[in-house]
Parts: structure tokens; sequence; C-alpha cells
């Protein structure tokens, strides 16, 4: 336990939640619990009862899986205060999650779809990154922090070093279209240069990754918010369509779980009972 924990005001609460979080966890969470604290008018944590946060959720006018996010933050802050001895209570297991529909189907492309929308992208920084994040499975964050360093020759092909969610270090081995189209980028850049360099010369930031796929889905023809995960998605069903054991999917996708991999079958399921039913119209 922190001692004067109980002094504690909330913005420093906050930033001792969030040590150690990556950027995007920490941008998001920064914002709930902003709008939470305006919510309850300022009271310290101590102070909010149940209600004030179940009242919290119901001002949340956005999509259920934004709703879910944003209430597991709270949940999340609170069980932090808990552990810190903050509060001598968690109310937060007292709030029940907004349970979503799982939309990750909608999220997969075709292998077709894949190719179309590398197709649609001529300029060759923005098409190696659309298949290095289909290829590779990699995250956004992932992709942008990549330095020269982390790339090395590996027979035809080659292999990246990931620093990944969780704080993670891991491997991923690439064939050798996307290695070859990967060593023409580099040019003089020297090991310590980003891979995928900004206009101020720096790592090209995730915001302007996002763009760049959502421009290259618009000019594919795409209907729905694109976006760079995606291809991750896309990546993953595919692999295990073309007969990728589990497993070995897990550890390059950087999942902790192979419970968390094992989504992706039941998003694309390759049978079901009802093709085993008799249908008069076929």
């Amino acid at each position: 336990m922190l001692n004067n924990s109980s002094t504690l005001t909330n913005a420093e609460l906050v930033d001792l939640w969030l040590h150690g979080k990556s950027a995007n966890t920490v941008d998001g969470y920064r914002r709930y619990a902003e709008r939470f604290f305006v919510h309850v008018n300022h009271k310290l944590l101590a102070d909010c009862t149940l209600m004030d946060i179940q009242m919290w959720t119901m001002t949340l006018h956005c999509s259920e899986n934004s709703k879910r996010v944003a209430v597991g933050a709270i949940k999340s802050l609170f069980s932090f205060a808990k552990q810190l001895g903050v509060i001598s209570a968690n109310l937060g297991v007292l709030v029940k999650s907004p349970k979503a529909k799982n939309r990750l189907a909608e999220r997969i492309l075709t292998e077709e779809g894949v190719n179309l929308l590398i197709k649609s992208t001529t300029n060759p920084r923005d098409r190696a990154i659309i298949r290095l994040l289909y290829f590779a499975g990699l995250r956004v964050s992932e992709l942008c922090h990549l330095k020269w360093r982390d790339l090395k020759a590996r027979g035809d092909g080659g292999q990246i070093t990931v620093f990944g969610k969780g704080e993670k270090t891991r491997t991923v081995l690439v064939g050798k279209g996307i290695w070859r189209e990967m060593n023409e980028l580099k040019g003089y850049a020297r090991k310590d240069d980003p891979v995928f360099v900004s206009a101020k010369g720096g790592h090209l930031c995730r915001s302007m990754v996002f763009h760049i796929v959502k421009n290259a889905a618009k000019r594919a023809g795409f209907e729905g918010n694109v976006s760079p995960h995606w291809l991750r998605h896309s990546h993953a069903s595919h692999s295990l369509d073309r007969g990728a054991p589990i497993h070995l999917l897990q550890k390059t996708l950087g999942h902790s779980s192979v419970a968390i991999t094992e989504m992706y079958l039941h998003a694309r399921p390759t049978d079901s009972s009802g093709l085993y039913l008799a249908d008069d119209d076929e």
C-alpha cells in the first residue's frame, strides 16, 4: 500500500493507474476517467458511490463496443484504487460491462479483397505498409515503431522482431516477396532509422497509417470503416483457412492465450450443422 494514498488527487491517481500502459491505452483511458470525474463534479474517487458509476454509464451515448471499453476503463480504475488502498471497497465489481455483438466476421476481408486493397495502392511505402500489416499480422503501433535493426534476412525472406502489447517481444517471419519490397524501401537508411518515416523525419504516426488504409479501401470501393486491424484479422482468418496451426498463429499475433486466437475459428467456421440438413430448394 502506498503511504498517504488517501491524500492522492484524482489526477495523481490516474497517472499512477496509467503508468506503463501503452500510449494508445493511456489516451483512451485518461479520456474516460476525465469524463467520469466531470460527471461526478470532480469528487475524489473515495467519495464516489455506486449510483455515481451507474448514472455515468447511462450518459454514454455511443456504440455498445465503445460503452464496454469505457465501463471497463472505470472498473479498472476502481480496482487499481482498491489495490492501492485509496478506497476501502471496489464498487466497480458491482457494475456489469455492457454486452456487445461480436462483429469480428464483418471485419475480415476475403483474400481477393486484400489483393484489391493492395493493388489500389501505388505509392511504394503505402503499399509496403498494407502488405506488412497483412502478411506479418502486425498491430498498428508495432508497425509504426519498427526500426531497420528489427529486420533481418532469413533465407529467401526475412524476420521481424516486434515489441508488442504487454511489452512482449516476438519474432515474425515474412516471405521473399514482402522482404524484397521492404529492402527496396530501405535505400541508405541506417539501422536505427524508422522503417516508415513521417514527413518530419521520425516514426510514422498511427493516425497516418489509418489514413493510408482508409484511402486505399475507398479507392477499392469497400464499404464500412476499414482499418489497419482488419488486415490483422484477415491474416488470422486466412492463415487458419490455409491450415496454419492455431498455436503458431497465437505466437505470430502475440496473443497471450490461444483462447483469444480461437475467436477466429468462431468468426469464420468451416463447417456447420445446418449444412447437414436437407434443403429442397437446392
